[in-house]
């Protein structure tokens, strides 16, 4: 006889919210932090290829929709009992995500936000390592993730290193 479903089984989609939800939360808490970055972002002496301001929003977005769904597919195929690591590093993650865009432009700390950016890369990589052996479709989900943290950290050392003045 199966073992009996559990909430994880007999409503999936459930679960799908709740990741987003806490993705989106961390998302709308940097957003806080980010309420004047474009014009902070406009006075910064950038290198010649930072995007736009502009380009910010739609990216995030997408990025905080894949993480989310990744987040899922690991939990639906393990739950939290079988993927406590990997489940642990993303929340981890997302943390360090969150408290990046505080550092920066909330609080204008160059320093203290480029160590939150290189942490937060070794810890998207150890999450997208776990996510793979679980389930490769949730860590190819976080491989652009991690492709535009590796190009946000860049950018976050040469502007911090380019504003001393403001970071």
């Amino acid at each position: 006889m199966p073992p009996p479903p559990t909430a994880r089984t007999r409503h999936p989609w459930l679960g799908l919210l709740g990741w987003l939800l806490l993705c989106f939360a961390v998302a709308a808490l940097g957003a806080l932090a980010s309420r004047d970055a474009p014009g902070f972002y406009a006075q910064l002496n950038r290198p010649d290829w930072a995007p736009p301001a502009s380009v910010f929003g739609p990216v995030w977005t997408l990025l905080y929709a894949m993480m989310a769904v990744a987040a899922w597919q690991v939990w639906r195929q393990r739950s939290w009992g079988g993927a406590a690591v990997p489940l642990g590093l993303f929340v981890a993650q997302l943390a360090a995500n969150g408290l990046w865009s505080w550092l920066f432009f909330g609080w204008r700390l160059g320093a203290p936000a480029f160590a939150d950016i290189v942490l937060l890369w070794v810890l998207l990589a150890a999450t997208l390592a776990g996510f793979w052996r679980i389930r490769r479709s949730a860590g190819l989900l976080l491989l652009p993730y991690l492709v535009w943290v590796t190009f946000a950290t860049a950018l976050t050392w040469s502007v911090w290193q380019r504003n001393p003045q403001l970071l």
